[in-house]
């Protein structure tokens, strides 16, 4: 699983210099966007509500 995910890391890092070398503004405010998206998906995961009573 460790290496998905470092293949998943590098496939971003390469599309990132890609779109930055190309000035592909939309692109990468697309892709920041959607990499923040996924980490509050994460941290929404991880943190459960606590329960008042």
């Amino acid at each position: 699983m460790w290496n998905e995910i470092e293949r998943f890391f590098e496939q971003q890092d390469e599309a990132t210099k890609v779109a930055i070398i190309e000035s592909r503004g939309d692109e990468l405010t697309d892709m920041l966007v959607s990499a923040l998206e996924d980490a509050l998906s994460i941290l929404h995961g991880e943190m459960q509500p606590e329960t008042l009573h």
